[in-house]
Order: structure tokens, then C-alpha cells, then sequence
């Protein structure tokens, strides 16, 4: 029997694709599936970490460097500060701008502080006078000397006001916008800060180195003090008030004047202080102004002038339009009688020499 012939069958094993592998695709071009999107942004996400990883690093030291350095200029800063302003007693245009913004204390009356801005508000107008007007070096001997001169007077000037505005706040005492804009109308009137804004602005300027806002609140803080006095010495204004029931019930107004006034060079002459014209600088602007509104023969009523009270007699006009005046004035007490009771109950603490 002939024997067959089997055929030579050989069975390659099927390739099996790897679970994660990529599918199979056509002409070369990878199949883009959710699975292969996934696997290329892990790759590229890999592969970017090691520049991520530094910069983050990068970032964190930049900012904590930064603190630092900013934590570095601020005690620098407010270091150097008080030690120019406290040590060294600086008064420079900067460090006035800064104690305008921070608020550093020159003392304390009681439970409230003095601010170092009121301070070096009063030394500087005084110096820029002196330096403009006067020529003054402050750096020679005498320079020196007149210097620590007026830095004690400003601070006794500025302790002295914080004390007085406790006493106006006591007894309700306070400044109208209306006090000091009269105040300045009559000055100008008389012409002594200038007769326009601008010259008034120059003024100001040229010799103490301020503002119109800095005129107003130089003289709000003396009108304050004035109006505490006025509240608190009801004694002279009660002898005041006599004086001018008096002569509204036909008094000699020289005898009147002989009897009340607390003016000792004019009292033994019936209170006669001569003859007056608008730009005379030895009476107040208050006095001047109440004279040109009187007739001849003509007496004013009370006057506040300030630390005193006043009434005035117009008693002939001359031919060049100048007044022949007489006075009866009411000094207040000094303020410092006031003051110095509440001193005592509350003991100043001052942070510098002077």
C-alpha cells in the first residue's frame, strides 16, 4: 500500500498585544484612543517635573528673601529714625514729613501723648525766621545757643497746649472756623500780612515758612487758649462789665478808666494812649478796628483782645484822619495759673532734652 504523504504544517504562535501597548494602526499612524492620550501627557507631565520641581523651589526663596529683606528696611528705617528724632533731636524737612505720617510722641500729659509733628512744627518756623530774615547761622556758638533757646520753648509751648485743650474739653470750650477767619480779615485789614492772597501767602511763606492752613492753626491754638481764659476768669469780665454799667449811667469816662483799668501807664491820664492810625502795631487789630467805627466822643463796648478785654473812646479825629484814643483794658489772669493746677494732677512725661 502506497503511503501518503502528510503535508508539513508548522503553526507560528499569535503575537499577543500587550495590554498597554498601542493599538495597531494603519500606514505607520499611531490610533489615538483615551488610553494613549493618557500615557502621552503622564510622559510629558514626567518629564517636565525636574525643571517644575526648581522653580517652585526658586519661587518660595525669592519671597521668603523678600520678607527679609523688607522686614530688614523697616526696622532700618524706623531705627534710624528715632534715633535722629530722639538722640540727635533732628530737625529736618524729612523727618517732619515722617512724624507727619507716623505718629512718634515728644510726651505725654496725663493719659494722652504730645505728638513729635506738633514740635518740630514750632522749632521749624522759628529757625526758617531766623535763618531767611535774620541771616542767623545756627551752626556758629551763638547759632547753637539761640537753637536749643527756642527747641525749649517749643516744647514747653507744645506740652502747654495739650494741657490747655484737656482744660477746653473740661469745660466745653472750643474755636469757630468764624474766630479765626475774623482774625485774619482784620489783620489784613490793617495791612499786616499784606493786603491781597498772594502777597498774604508770600508772607507767610517768607518768613516763617508756612502755609495759610498752617497760619490758621498756629492761631487757632492761641485763640483756644484765649477762649479757655475768658471762661475761666469770670472775675475780670465781672469788673469789666462794671466798668461799662458806669459809663452808660454817665461816668467820667477818664474817671472810670483811673479806677478799672489794670494799664499802669495809661491810668493816671484818664486811660489816654494818644493818638491812633489803622497800621499801628503796638494795639491789637481788635483795638484798631473798634476805634475807626467810633464817632468822636464815642465809647465801645467790651472788647476781647485776647488775654484781655478792652474798652475803647474815640475821642477826637484829627485832620489826617488819625484817632485820639483813650482805654480801659481787663487783663485776664495768666494762663499758667490755670495750668498749673492740672499739672500737678497730671504729671508730663517728657522723651527728650531740651
Amino acid at each position: 500500500m502506497k503511503k501518503i504523504k502528510r503535508p508539513n504544517l508548522k503553526f507560528k504562535p499569535t503575537l499577543r498585544r500587550k495590554k498597554n501597548s498601542a493599538p495597531a494602526s494603519e500606514g505607520g499612524v499611531p490610533r489615538i484612543t483615551t488610553e494613549t492620550i493618557a500615557a502621552h501627557r503622564e510622559q510629558v507631565i514626567g518629564s517636565a517635573r525636574k525643571y517644575i520641581y526648581p522653580l517652585q523651589h526658586s519661587k518660595n526663596r525669592i519671597i521668603a528673601i523678600t520678607t527679609a529683606l523688607i522686614v530688614t528696611a523697616v526696622i532700618g528705617f524706623f531705627t534710624y529714625c528715632t534715633l535722629a528724632l530722639y538722640r540727635f533731636q533732628s530737625t529736618s524737612g524729612f523727618l517732619y514729613r515722617v512724624t507727619q505720617v507716623v505718629p512718634f510722641p515728644i510726651a505725654r500729659t496725663g493719659g494722652s501723648f504730645v505728638s513729635y509733628e506738633s514740635y518740630l512744627f514750632e522749632v521749624r518756623h522759628y529757625t526758617h525766621y531766623y535763618e531767611s530774615q535774620l541771616k542767623l547761622n545756627f551752626d556758629s556758638p551763638e547759632g547753637k545757643q539761640q537753637l536749643a533757646a527756642f527747641k525749649k520753648q517749643a516744647l514747653d509751648k507744645v506740652v502747654n497746649d495739650a494741657y490747655v485743650k484737656k482744660l477746653a474739653a473740661e469745660h466745653d470750650v472750643s474755636v469757630t472756623d468764624q474766630q479765626i477767619n475774623d482774625q485774619i480779615t482784620n489783620l489784613r485789614a490793617q495791612n499786616r500780612l499784606g493786603n491781597s492772597d498772594k502777597v498774604f501767602e508770600d508772607v507767610l511763606r517768607d518768613y516763617w515758612g508756612w502755609s495759610t492752613d498752617d497760619f490758621k492753626r498756629s492761631l487757632r491754638d492761641q485763640i483756644l487758649a484765649q477762649n479757655v481764659v475768658a471762661a475761666l476768669d469770670t472775675g475780670t469780665q465781672d469788673r469789666a462789665k462794671q466798668a461799662l454799667a458806669e459809663l452808660k449811667s454817665g461816668a467820667d469816662f477818664a474817671e472810670v478808666a483811673k479806677k478799672y483799668s489794670d494799664d499802669t501807664t495809661s491810668k493816671p491820664n484818664g486811660g489816654d494812649i494818644g493818638v491812633v492810625e489803622r497800621t499801628k502795631r503796638d494795639l491789637t487789630a481788635e483795638t484798631v478796628d473798634a476805634l475807626y467805627q467810633l464817632k468822636p466822643g464815642q465809647y465801645s463796648d467790651i472788647i476781647n483782645i485776647g488775654y484781655s478785654l478792652e474798652i475803647v473812646k474815640n475821642i477826637e479825629v484829627n485832620p489826617d484822619g488819625k484817632i485820639h484814643a483813650a482805654h480801659i483794658l481787663f487783663n485776664y489772669k495768666d494762663i499758667s495759673a490755670y495750668l498749673n493746677d492740672l499739672k500737678e494732677k497730671q504729671k508730663a512725661t517728657v522723651y527728650i532734652k531740651a
